[in-house]
């Protein structure tokens, strides 16, 4: 017995397949882009991006301690003892890269005053926006802040945004969003990872959307 499926399925079906690579290429195309703004040819964009997927996996502690916690098990009957491991760590592709680039664009800029003023109207904005989650940890709206970063840096730096936009956005979402907020998290217990997600954390993304806006 033979089926016969539709030709729109089919094509369907292809589409369907074919979005994660359609959605990847247009994501490198995005960091690529953004980090040519920023002054940096397009091998060097391709390496940070691979040093921040290879590092995305990498978190270097900051405090570190284990706590020995009592669980129940079945039903409540049993009751067992396990050391877990607590603290903060700075994931490496995520933010430490992230942040080692601001760094590089902060010392090559001769004015600072429209980057500072951008990056503490982000501080705050972040630290508004910011909302502490259990069991998921610090969450803000992944929009927020690149659009308000590339505000920021079009307002105050309007000759040069770029710069502008990607220290703003990478360092006022660390400090508003994370640092901010670790007396808050560190109540819940696990491993706190600043930049856990690597690329798609809000430090990378936050940075390198914005970068792209300032330039649409």
């Amino acid at each position: 017995m033979f089926y016969f499926f539709p030709l729109s399925i089919l094509v369907f079906l292809f589409l369907l397949l074919f979005l994660p690579v359609l959605f990847l290429v247009w994501f490198f195309h995005i960091v690529s882009f953004s980090f040519q703004e920023l002054g940096l040819t397009s091998e060097t964009a391709f390496l940070l991006l691979f040093l921040t997927l290879l590092g995305s996996g990498i978190n270097i502690p900051l405090t570190r301690y284990k706590k020995r916690i009592v669980r129940k098990s079945f039903f409540g009957f049993f009751e067992f003892a396990q050391k877990e491991i607590e603290g903060v760590a700075i994931n490496l592709g995520g933010a430490l890269i992230p942040l080692g680039i601001s760094f590089y664009l902060l010392m090559r800029t001769k004015d600072i005053l429209p980057i500072f003023l951008a990056l503490l109207f982000m501080i705050i904005i972040s630290k508004t926006f910011s909302k502490v989650i259990p069991g998921r940890g610090i969450v803000l709206p992944a929009l927020i802040p690149p659009i308000f970063a590339a505000l920021f840096a079009l307002i105050f730096a309007p000759h040069n945004p770029a710069p502008c936009a990607y220290i703003a956005g990478t360092l006022g979402t660390l400090i508003g969003a994370d640092i901010l907020n670790l007396h808050r998290v560190r109540r819940y217990p696990g491993l706190i990872s600043i930049g856990g997600a690597g690329v798609f954390d809000g430090i990378f993304l936050a940075g390198i959307v914005a970068v792209f806006l300032t330039a649409i």
